[in-house]
């Protein structure tokens, strides 16, 4: 296992850090089960685990907390709010009232008097860069928080977000978590520079593009993955923009087969070796998923291998825009660009 510096905190962190989404409802997991992954992932070198409130409604957060027990000191520990937790109008967004409350509702179900790494799901364009930062710069003082970071953010509110924090006299986000993969680029136009410049850590979510890159996913074979069957869409391959995924899969394991690489190992290898990313968030529902993943932990991809990677997805580019996750509001709801 690679280990590398969280963006400016000194803090060091494995180059995969587990991913806790699948544990609970969402990826029909046990308590057995969770623990018996982060028991493998430690084991492995992994020091960073990864989960959110609102990923089976706070059930990862319990399951997480009850598989670190007894050992919270050796993990790098990160959880997010903002993602609507029930029908509530106000238990969900980026303002004090809320984040205050989900703050403490993480610590109990997580079963720990504090966090390492605090993160802002998704930019709240309802409220301010102030509140939200201030805020949160109250939770660290409190010793509640070491760090926070934002998730998903465009560019420009990265930017905004840092600006915000320096005219205020307030802390600042430490590190962002964008989505990155082979046939996912496009942050590499604007995100990436932006976390450059700010010195800002980055933990990559679906580096696998939802399995994509799994090697599950091939020409004429049935798609059977877990997230095939509840966004059916995604994997449609009579959608242009699928079938263009599955051309770019096809050649893409042409590469890895020629470099003696498993389409894991090429998909992980390629989101860590950029110089932004400090580490790839993975996701595993079972211990063969993990153990399959662990296995490209030492993985170094030649500037060969890289060259014919960009020949298939152009630096910059996403395979499948419409499923970004930063996109600017009014792109998505008329209301908002109109008078």
């Amino acid at each position: 296992m690679q280990y590398r510096t969280l963006g400016r905190t000194g803090v060091q962190v494995s180059s995969l850090a587990l991913g806790a989404m699948n544990f609970g409802a969402i990826g029909r997991t046990t308590q057995d089960e969770a623990t018996a992954l982060v028991d493998a992932a430690l084991e492995g070198g992994i020091n960073l685990i990864d989960t959110a409130d609102m990923y089976s409604g706070g059930e990862s957060e319990e399951m997480v907390g009850k598989a670190i027990a007894g050992r919270r000191d050796d993990i790098v520990l990160a959880t997010k709010a903002t993602m609507p937790m029930g029908d509530e109008r106000n238990h969900q967004g980026s303002s004090r009232r809320w984040l205050v409350t989900a703050l403490d509702d993480s610590l109990r179900r997580l079963g720990v008097d504090h966090v390492d790494l605090y993160q802002i799901h998704r930019w709240d364009p309802s409220t301010s860069d102030e509140e939200t930062l201030s805020a949160l710069t109250d939770l660290q003082r409190a010793g509640k928080i070491r760090y926070f970071g934002s998730s998903t953010f465009p560019a420009y509110r990265i930017v905004q977000a840092q600006w915000a924090a320096r005219e205020h006299h307030l802390s600042r986000y430490a590190t962002e978590q964008p989505s990155y993969s082979i046939l996912q680029r496009g942050i590499e136009s604007h995100v990436l520079p932006v976390t450059e410049e700010y010195g800002l850590g980055v933990l990559v979510w679906s580096p696998l593009a939802s399995g994509w890159l799994s090697g599950a996913v091939r020409e004429g074979r049935e798609i059977t993955t877990s997230r095939s069957t509840f966004m059916p869409e995604r994997f449609d391959t009579a959608i242009p923009s699928n079938r263009a995924r599955l051309e770019a899969v096809e050649r893409l394991a042409k590469v890895a087969d020629e470099a003696g690489l498993t389409m894991i190992q090429l998909a992980l290898g390629f989101v860590t070796a950029h110089p932004a990313v400090t580490s790839a968030l993975i996701g595993p529902r079972t211990l063969d998923h993990l153990h399959s993943q662990l296995a490209a932990a030492d993985t170094v991809l030649s500037a060969d291998v890289l060259d014919a990677i960009d020949a298939i997805v152009a630096p910059g580019t996403d395979l499948a825009a419409h499923e970004k996750y930063d996109t600017p509001p009014a792109l998505l709801d008329p209301s908002l660009r109109r008078r």
